[in-house]
């Protein structure tokens, strides 16, 4: 279910498939030994029938199998040290040590685990653990296949937002060794990831988001969310300045679980956070991720999970520009082979 990519894969097409609140996000790419392409994409709203949209993309994209994720509640995902051993049999190690890291029954998940780091000191080794709910899993996978697609890989959001990243972003000189903090602010939940070294030391999934924003946009002008959505992203005339100060106190909450998230981190680690990586539907926002960096004190910046990924001639540059933010989690699990 999880692993960190560390190397690319060869040439074949992968289906990456972001099922939100909101959008469902699909990615197809060509991989092969030295590059990677963007072969097509689609985003599509996910208020309209569940099943009838996962066949209007089966169609379209012309798939069959598709890489998921998952996050929210029902998924657990910690480092933890285990003591040094080989793949194998940490496979039936996790069996017994898990239940103390988990908060579900070990009978009612489907659990996987990858070696981090195997040279930690008094022979130990950090492991990265993730668990998904069985039922919530299972209701999930039947909806896809009643569309007519077979699931392939299943992943966790942070799992596939840190594989996007890292392939990207992992051979920047001025992020080598230093520890930074990817947010992806969707419609109902905001993901966390603490990276240190392009590993996740610390992941979390927030319960303020890109809906909490609209909500508070719509009290404020007394208008249907609809209409908050568009007020939100594109303000007009004095509206941007009424919007702000309406939402300060959904700015503050969220900055406080990130900071609360850094300072636990940091009371366990000898480093600190020295840059966010803005990503998500919500982040498209105006004025969101001047906001955040403000409240924290910290460098904010929006990243690209196209960045080392070439885009097929026949697709459009514009689109892909106005959309990619959304993206990283598709990328992410079309990435996984």
């Amino acid at each position: 279910m999880t692993a960190l990519l560390t190397k690319k894969p060869k040439e074949k097409f992968s289906v990456g498939l972001d099922i939100g609140t909101q959008m469902i996000k699909v990615v197809k790419l060509k991989t092969a030994a030295d590059a990677t392409e963007l072969a097509s994409f689609g985003i599509e709203p996910a208020e309209f029938h569940f099943t009838d949209v996962l066949k209007k993309i089966k169609q379209e994209q012309g798939i069959d199998t598709v890489n998921i994720a998952f996050s929210g509640p029902a998924t657990v995902i910690r480092d933890i040290n285990f003591p040094r051993m080989d793949a194998a049999e940490l496979k039936q190690a996790l069996k017994f040590e898990v239940q103390k890291h988990i908060p579900f029954p070990v009978a009612e998940v489907n659990l996987d685990g990858c070696i981090l780091k195997d040279d930690l000191p008094d022979n130990k080794m950090l492991v990265l653990l993730a668990a998904v709910k069985k039922d919530f899993m299972d209701q999930r996978i039947k909806l896809i296949e009643y569309a007519g697609l077979k699931v392939n890989i299943i992943e966790i959001d942070s799992i596939a937002l840190t594989n996007a990243f890292n392939f990207n972003y992992s051979q920047e000189e001025n992020l080598k060794h230093k520890v930074i903090a990817l947010l992806n602010i969707g419609a109902a939940i905001t993901n966390l990831i603490i990276l240190e070294d392009g590993i996740p030391r610390l992941s979390r999934d927030i319960q303020v988001a890109g809906n909490n924003f609209t909500q508070k946009v719509a009290e404020v002008f007394g208008v249907d969310l609809k209409s908050a959505e568009n007020v939100k992203v594109n303000p007009a005339g004095d509206q941007y300045g009424r919007m702000m100060a309406g939402l300060e106190a959904v700015f503050t909450n969220l900055a406080g679980e990130i900071r609360t998230s850094f300072d636990y981190f940091e009371s366990q680690s000898a480093s600190s956070v020295g840059k966010i990586f803005l990503s998500g539907g919500g982040s498209l926002f105006m004025g969101l991720k001047d906001k955040v960096a403000s409240l924290l004190g910290i460098e904010v910046e929006c990243w690209d999970p196209l960045k080392n990924i070439k885009p097929a001639g026949a697709l459009d540059a514009e689109k892909i520009k106005s959309i990619f933010a959304q993206l990283p989690v598709a990328v992410g699990l079309a990435l996984r082979k």
